[in-house]
């Protein structure tokens, strides 16, 4: 499990929110776990969700933000205040530093700074806890294989690892990666969400069900009725828990891209992005990640993966998609549907229904590519780039 620094923060400004987001996910190990557009519901998000910094944004009306950010500082000194405005005003910034918040960062916010506000957190307030990784796996179609790749890439996890996995069915009403392994849960998501108390790790534990593989899944509602009830806030709530007291958490979905994904997308450390080699499909995945671009995600934690490649894959090839989405790689996963739709019928996952398959071999192959990453060099000083000292390139 790795270590990193969860922001909770306060923006009404959704233009701003993309450049904070753009700002956040350069660094690696920092996580968005919750972003909130009311002063009023900041206390309740805090005491819900763990997270090692607030950052709130002044603007437009730093009297009505600052006596909260105020009081949330002096009530919670463990947790550091950042503080980001347009102004230089002295008196504001003298009235920030007296209450109690530790950084006070002036728009446009200069990486650089950022970065040396983010070092003081993490050597001054000691390292966070341990957090798994969080994978989403984000279908560019219907049909794509987004199930079937999180269901096995779970499991291979799982073997990798050795360690606690979870599997968590984000497509709240036709979800199916409970049947693809043959499992019949007596909780689902809805069981945890609508009361705080829910997302507690005691009450989470009991609506997970093992796999013989040795990965946990939660499944999705068992009613339309109860999945229209599950809010971007219960989710978040529900995946904050799950990281801390899991080596992985593999996410099926979410399946569209709206304000809720972008809840799911500011906790992930990697988002698989599914596409068929079908003009429909690569369409929407250019759409997807147009969107992720505007609103300031860092793509270097989208990967592509070409599902169902084979010799009758019509008349485009994976070169053809990465061209049109502009990414300079992509992972392969082959076709072989008689082997892949046996597996599901019979509720198993490719490692135990064929082994030896090509489809299952390429899956094993991207799971030990995100268990163990190539290690990273700073190309200027020949050494591996640190947590706070790391920025993606753009």
């Amino acid at each position: 499990m790795g270590r990193g620094v969860r922001f909770i923060i306060l923006n009404d400004d959704e233009r701003f929110g993309a450049e904070l987001r753009g700002l956040l996910t350069q660094f690696d190990g920092v996580k968005i776990v919750a972003e909130v557009d009311q002063p009023a519901l900041l206390r309740q998000t805090i005491e819900h969700i763990p997270a090692e910094v607030l950052l709130v944004h002044l603007d437009p009306n730093p009297d009505l933000v600052l006596p909260v950010a105020g009081d949330i500082a002096a009530d919670l000194p463990h947790l550091p205040v950042f503080a980001v405005s347009e102004s230089t005003d002295g008196q504001l910034i003298l009235n920030a530093m007296r209450k109690g918040l530790r950084e006070f960062l002036t728009k446009p916010i200069d990486p650089q700074t950022f970065a040396e506000a983010l070092d003081k957190i993490a050597h001054g307030a000691g390292p966070a806890p341990p957090q798994g990784k969080l994978i989403t796996v984000l279908g560019a179609s219907g049909g794509a294989g987004a199930t079937m790749l999180a269901t096995n890439l779970a499991c291979e996890l799982a073997d990798l690892s050795e360690g606690r996995v979870s599997l968590i069915d984000l497509d709240y009403r036709f979800g199916q990666v409970a049947t693809f392994l043959d499992l019949e849960p007596t909780y689902t998501l809805a069981d945890l969400c609508g009361s705080v108390e829910h997302t507690d790790q005691q009450m989470i534990e009991r609506a997970l069900v093992k796999h013989d593989s040795g990965v946990r899944v939660l499944s999705r509602p068992a009613t339309f009725t109860q999945a229209e009830s599950i809010t971007a806030a219960d989710c978040v709530g529900v995946l904050s828990t799950l990281v801390q007291v899991n080596d992985y958490v593999v996410v099926d979905g979410p399946i569209r891209f709206d304000p809720h994904a972008q809840s799911v997308l500011d906790l992930a450390d990697t988002n698989l992005l599914i596409v068929q080699l079908l003009v429909p499909s690569v369409r929407n995945a250019v759409r997807i990640l147009e969107g992720m671009r505007e609103a300031g995600y860092n793509l270097e934690r989208t990967r592509l993966v070409c599902n169902r490649v084979g010799k009758e894959s019509s008349h485009l090839s994976p070169r053809d998609v990465m061209g049109t989405v502009n990414f300079r790689s992509c992972s392969i996963v082959p076709d072989d549907w008689e082997a892949v739709g046996g597996a599901i019928n019979l509720g198993m996952p490719l490692s135990a229904h064929c082994p030896k398959n090509k489809v299952r071999q390429a899956i094993r192959e991207l799971a030990e590519q995100l268990h163990s990453p190539p290690e990273e060099v700073d190309e200027k000083l020949g050494a591996k780039k640190g947590l706070m000292g790391r920025i993606f390139a753009p």
